[in-house]
């Protein structure tokens, strides 16, 4: 193996048949991942807000990782892949190391990643490379169910949805975070801006308050467990007082999913004993395994 030193620069659409070379078969056991898929769009949607890196050795990439501006002051990282003919020649800290210069230098004053709860590799490098851990968080996932009925009232407001969050335990725990409304399976500051811009934002209320609140950010196609094609609708954070909220909210959930001709629904919740055991309690489906927010101060570069 070449002894040649690691250097980073903007990736290329050249580097297409390397990248893919290195990415296909990471995760063998899920399909494989999505690197080849998005890579042609990564470098065509590189601009001012979004960096895609590559880590050369010999001129041929060896590693990648992309760095989003989410606001002025949030960096996102994420797709952090490193040739495994290549690993331990420090392909990973000089990517991420790029990326916390190029969104400090755009006026990031803290970076985040998201990686999977099992990832035991991606979870030891992310705190290698000075990430924290900040927050947890899991999927509800309720059924699509055109013409369900929730038994509190749904609420058409991002200022009431805003102030059910704010004042709950999910923002706390959650750091006031949830869906970015652009980038796909990030997470951002949760703001009443942020909320009036979403496709929808509502709570749902007894004749006293509001209790529960979400916002709905986007459909896809995702394969299930036969192989076939369904819709998903996503929201992007849920928050409620109780159990019963709950059955509401997904009611509502349901109706909305339904209305947007999607199959499934999912919404992002707080990994706690009281959110998933409240999913238990409503009999509202959720994800098998939670996934781990890491946030890096950039305050100092």
């Amino acid at each position: 193996m070449s002894d040649a030193a690691v250097e980073t620069r903007k990736a290329r659409a050249e580097d297409r048949e390397a990248v893919v070379s290195f990415t296909r078969d990471t995760w063998p056991e899920l399909g494989g991942d999505y690197i080849p898929r998005v890579f042609d769009e990564w470098i065509e949607t590189d601009g001012p807000d979004q960096r895609t890196f590559v880590a050369t050795i010999d001129g041929r990439p060896v590693g990648i990782c992309q760095g989003a501006m989410l606001s002025a002051h949030e960096a996102w990282a994420q797709g952090m892949r490193v040739d495994p003919d290549y690993r331990g020649r420090q392909i990973s800290p000089r990517l991420t190391e790029a990326v916390y210069e190029w969104a400090a230098d755009k006026g990031a004053t803290v970076c985040r990643n998201m990686v999977f709860s099992w990832n035991d590799a991606g979870l030891g490098q992310s705190r290698a490379m000075g990430f924290e851990p900040l927050a947890e968080f899991r999927w509800v996932e309720p059924d699509a169910i055109a013409g369900a009925e929730p038994e509190l009232d749904v609420v058409e407001d991002p200022a009431v949805a805003w102030s059910v969050f704010h004042g709950s335990d999910a923002y706390h725990e959650l750091c006031g975070l949830g869906l970015d409304l652009e980038e796909s399976w990030a997470l951002a500051e949760v703001t009443k801006a942020r909320l009036a811009e979403a496709d929808r934002a509502f709570a749902v209320a007894d004749d006293e308050r509001a209790r529960g609140m979400t916002y709905r950010l986007r459909t896809f196609e995702r394969e299930n467990d036969d192989g076939d094609e369904e819709t998903w609708c996503e929201y992007g954070v849920g928050a409620w007082d109780d159990h019963e909220t709950l059955e509401s909210l997904a009611d509502a959930i349901a109706r909305d999913a339904a209305e947007q001709g999607a199959e499934k629904a999912r919404m992002l919740v707080p990994e706690t004993p009281r959110h998933i055991s409240d999913a238990a309690y409503a009999r509202v489906d959720f994800s098998e395994d939670p996934d781990f927010v890491l946030e890096r101060d950039l305050t100092r570069y």
